[in-house]
């Protein structure tokens, strides 16, 4: 079944934050922020930004009846800065007028003086130097380190460098606030969570939550990066809106919004790996170094997913997994797709790429000997349930023929000087939950009006991932009736309160169980109903199905809309407020020990690229892929989601690179330095088989999350990429670090330049 919601979208219907009418009273506002990246404010002058044409008022910290804190986690970040900037891009003041254009005139028009401080970009500096967001390291082990490594034949140690990677969503960061009775405020905005808009606006604000209404209509894109980087300009919005009692709206222009937002970590990560001459992995022990940017956000919580996902889909006896939240000089990083597991697992597979080159095995050979089986332990302590590592692996392999490709690779390289093929194989093993307990939560408003129609409301968020289809299709399934008949509601933290981020994978599975359920109720009580009213005994089944009532398999001539009216004149509540709470999960903090996921997602993807070794540019030829995504609730839609997480992972290992200056300044900061997938990086082959006979009970229906793990299987790209350049160079010893752009593969193809002349003649 196709997403409804396509449809509006191809033909620009649906609606965004900037497509919503407003009053001819609505005021624009922009953002000053800091031009340096660490220093004191010695003066600053808004006089000539206050007589700018249009400018209705200007806001800073003083102005703030709250508490000019939006930190979340760790009380770290302040709405506006005080008298000392941390990075470039910090919010000093917002000004606002009666046309965006003025207020971006009068940005330019503020004058301040700063005293340069030291300047910090390099995680491992910075924990040099102290500069850290937890004093206390995290850290999950399981087994003995110490001892393991005397019985390892082969112990080798290297680092890995992960970069950066901007989210770089259709929708810019946007938000309206209106000031509504009561001096309470609506907040219309580009969220992932709705709620922490209105948490954060009632801190700020200093109200009472039940007098700030957050609403999402829909996202043109999130990826993580408007999970709790959209809270401040939602709250500038809300300030403003509540002091001059008007609605304020505001959007950040795409250079600003690349330059003021916070990107997927970069990691420096040491590691040491001990292992057999078969290929078995007996000792893994790795210290990652997250550059946290210039506050917390959410790193602290992204790095407990490195941590958890540090062996991907790897059993290892004995590990042992440090991590650093390292505060730097440049924009607070944040939640991006994979929360901080794909930078784990890239380093695992490196560590088995470098053995396999010293042991003389194929890196496949050492992957397949290591995979989970079913009970074996994560270094959290979680055991392996319904575990389908093995299978995907295998079926990918016996389906393609690895030793096969393996051959095939080989002739090409043999018969040909200037370009070079490789392949590389990707198992991935993904949680899902979030990772703390408390935020695995959903409720669900279901409304059956006495037209036989239905209206759901949930804490979901729809940003372009399909959830609305999703809970869609399942009311209509529970409830016997064509998903035409189902209407999706805005999110709104009035009909649902308290409501987790959209993010996690898990916006399906807790928002669609919690339907479920109400969806269930409902059925119940219009089952006892018609069993009533038609003296029908216990025994007796009825049932809704495609819009008719049957009864012990006999259609009636009564129609769902029937009886929903029936049940309406007759006072039967068609209303439902459910609540759902993954079961089974906890984590204790003080050991990092327990339960923290409903289940794992599990496939295995294998990447072909062919480089040009004169020119140092590269083709992804083809992607094959088994995955595990239990029972589709939507082909359609989990292909899709797929598809395009495997190209966001691509880029993320090949083309897209964050650098910032010694001075903190962002370069990538335009589409025309940052470099994305195009059409052209589309792999000529791609496709992906769901995984046979997959299922899963925590998910609705037994579906699987689908969200974030086929992201990981990008990372086989940057080997498939490597394993071509060594081919062209076999004497390059390579560094491990990502991206693979054309830049870094042409300095690695001539490392030396010892082909220089060859390739020459």
């Amino acid at each position: 079944m196709n997403n409804y919601d396509s449809i509006r979208h191809v033909r620009g219907e649906s609606i965004f934050i900037d497509d919503v009418n407003t009053p001819t009273s609505t005021l624009h506002g922009a953002v000053y922020f800091s031009p340096i990246a660490h220093g004191k404010i010695k003066s600053i002058n808004f006089d000539e930004a206050k007589a700018s044409d249009g400018v209705v008022a200007i806001f800073t910290y003083k102005d703030i009846p709250g508490e000019n804190q939006i930190g979340g986690i760790i009380q770290d970040e302040k709405l506006f800065t005080v008298d000392t900037v941390e990075f470039i891009g910090e919010p000093i003041a917002f000004i606002v007028a009666k046309t965006q254009a003025q207020a971006r005139v009068a940005v330019k028009k503020v004058n301040a003086e700063f005293e340069p401080l030291e300047v910090i970009t390099d995680p491992k500096e910075a924990f040099q130097k102290g500069s850290i967001i937890l004093k206390t390291p995290k850290v999950y082990q399981n087994g003995n380190i110490e001892n393991a490594w005397s019985k390892c034949d082969v112990i080798l140690e290297d680092t890995v460098i992960s970069g950066g990677q901007e989210h770089l969503y259709l929708e810019t960061q946007s938000a309206i606030s209106y000031p509504t009775e009561g001096n309470g405020i609506k907040i219309l905005s580009s969220t992932q969570s709705p709620t922490t808009v209105q948490r954060i606006a009632s801190r700020v604000l200093n109200l009472p939550a039940h007098s700030i209404e957050s609403e999402v209509v829909r996202l043109g894109g999130g990826f993580g990066g408007k999970e709790d980087q959209a809270t401040a300009w939602a709250v500038m919005t809300a300030l403003a809106a509540y002091k001059l009692k008007k609605p304020v709206k505001l959007i950040l222009a795409r250079h600003d919004d690349m330059k003021l937002t916070g990107k997927r970590h970069p990691y420096v990560s040491d590691y040491k790996i001990g292992i057999s001459k078969e290929g078995k992995i007996l000792a893994y022990e790795v210290t990652y170094y997250q550059n946290s940017g210039a506050a917390a956000d959410l790193s602290t919580a992204i790095l407990d997913r490195t941590l958890a996902h540090c062996t991907n889909s790897y059993f290892i006896p004995n590990v042992k997994a440090t991590g650093w939240c390292c505060k730097t000089n440049i924009t607070p990083n944040t939640a991006f797709r994979g929360f901080g597991g794909p930078q784990g697992m890239f380093v695992i597979e490196s560590a088995i790429h470098k053995a396999a080159k010293k042991l003389g095995l194929d890196v496949h050979q050492i992957q397949s000997a290591n995979l989970f089986n079913e009970g074996e332990e994560f270094p959290f302590g979680q055991k392996t349930e319904n575990c389908k590592a093995r299978i995907c692996f295998d079926t990918l392999s016996s389906k393609l023929d690895i030793d096969k490709v393996k051959k095939e690779t080989e002739a090409f390289n043999s018969e040909n000087k200037l370009f070079k093929k490789g392949f590389a194989l990707m198992p991935i093993c993904f949680g899902i939950s979030f990772t703390n307990t408390m935020l695995n939560q959903a409720s669900a408003l279901v409304h059956v009006y006495n037209d036989g129609s239905v209206g759901v409301s949930t804490g979901a968020v729809e940003m372009g991932q399909g959830v609305n289809m999703k809970i869609r299709q399942i009311a209509a399934s529970v409830l016997g009736i064509d998903v035409s008949r189902v209407k999706t509601e805005t999110t709104n933290t009035t009909r649902n309160a308290n409501t987790s981020a959209t993010a996690a994978s898990s916006g399906a599975d807790m928002n669609g169980n919690a339907t479920l359920i109400a969806c269930r109720n409902i059925l119940e009580r219009l089952t006892k109903f018609y069993k009533t009213k038609n003296k029908l005994e216990e025994k007796d089944l009825v049932e809704f199905q495609n819009e008719k009532v049957f009864l012990n398999g006999v259609e009636r001539d009564e129609t769902w809309k029937d009886i929903v009216l029936q049940a309406y004149t007759n006072r039967i509540n068609l209303s439902e407020h459910s609540f759902y709470a993954t079961p089974e999960i906890y984590f204790d903090t003080k050991t990092n020990k327990g339960k923290p996921f409903a289940y794992h997602v599990y496939g295995t993807a294998l990447i072909t690229a062919k480089v040009d070794c004169l020119r140092g540019t590269y083709e992804i030829d083809s992607v094959y892929a088994v995955h595990d995504f239990g029972q589709s609730i939507n082909k359609v839609i989990d292909r899709s989601q797929a598809e395009g997480a495997l190209m966001q992972g691509i880029g993320w290992m090949t083309l897209e690179e964050i650098i910032h200056d010694k001075d903190g300044k962002l370069l990538t900061n335009s589409l025309s330095a940052y470099k994305v997938p195009d059409i052209n990086s589309t792999p000529k082959i791609l496709e992906i088989d769901f995984l046979e006979n997959s299922f899963n009970k925590p998910g609705p229906f037994n579906s699987k999350a689908i969200g974030e793990p086929p992201f990981m299987y990008g990372i086989a790209a940057y080997f498939a990429i490597r394993n071509a350049v060594e081919a062209f160079n076999k004497d390059a010893d390579l560094d491990y670090t990502a991206p693979m752009t054309p830049e870094r593969v042409l300095m690695n193809l001539y490392k030396g330049n010892k082909f220089v002349k060859e390739v020459n003649t």
